[in-house]
């Protein structure tokens, strides 16, 4: 009689099926860019240099048009901090956008073209690297300009030789060097401008250059 009860005891409730079922997964619609920063609207500031300040306005509405009507991004000049200044919109697609419109206004403030500059707006994988000559060597006086014409060469026929072999774009500013392109082409770019920095002759280069650009291609 003991061992019933205590069978009866031990029993375990049995709960229907339906109680079991888990409630169904909440539906959550996708974030849209400007809640993403809890709906708060993000700024980027690009300083304007004093001699970037004519091209600027010559070629404002070609920097203006690819950023508030494709990037959907806010852009305005403002005179008195002398600054291009960058907002997001209600109806930005993307809050990279912000980031990216940023970087092309810096590009076209380091002397690039607004043509190439606008590479950096539809392609990811493009970057701007910058160093000085003083970086590589140590130059002063005849030395430092001699290197300064080694790497533009005459006409800048040096410059468009090693742009057009490392597909990138370069822009010498005085005794500061920047170059706008992939992260694979922009060591090749690099290396080629050091070698003339240390003094080899532009004939060893181009070579240098044309073997280079030779295995990239059979590698693609």
């Amino acid at each position: 009689m003991e061992s019933n009860q205590a069978a009866s005891s031990m029993e375990i409730e049995t709960v229907p099926s339906e109680a079991k079922l888990l409630p169904p997964k909440p539906k959550f619609e996708p974030l849209k860019p400007h809640e993403m920063s809890d709906g708060q609207v993000q700024f980027r500031k690009v300083n304007v240099p004093p001699h970037r300040y004519t091209p600027l306005k010559k070629a404002w509405m070609d920097i203006y048009t690819p950023i508030y009507e494709q990037m959907k991004i806010d852009v305005r000049m403002n005179l008195k901090a002398r600054r291009v200044e960058l907002k997001t919109r209600v109806d930005t697609p993307d809050i990279s956008n912000l980031q990216k419109c940023a970087d092309f206004v810096h590009a076209f403030m380091l002397g690039f073209d607004v043509i190439d500059a606008i590479a950096l707006l539809r392609l990811d994988e493009l970057y701007i690297e910058s160093f000085e000559i003083k970086d590589v060597k140590t130059l002063r006086g005849d030395h430092l300009s001699r290197a300064i014409g080694r790497l533009s060469g005459k006409g800048g026929k040096t410059k468009f030789a090693i742009e057009n072999a490392s597909k990138t774009r370069i822009v010498i500013a005085d005794t500061k060097i920047h170059i706008l392109g992939s992260f694979a082409n922009i060591k090749i770019a690099r290396d080629s401008l050091c070698s003339l920095i240390l003094g080899s002759p532009a004939g060893k280069v181009y070579s240098k250059l044309r073997a280079v650009t030779a295995r990239l291609a059979e590698r693609f």
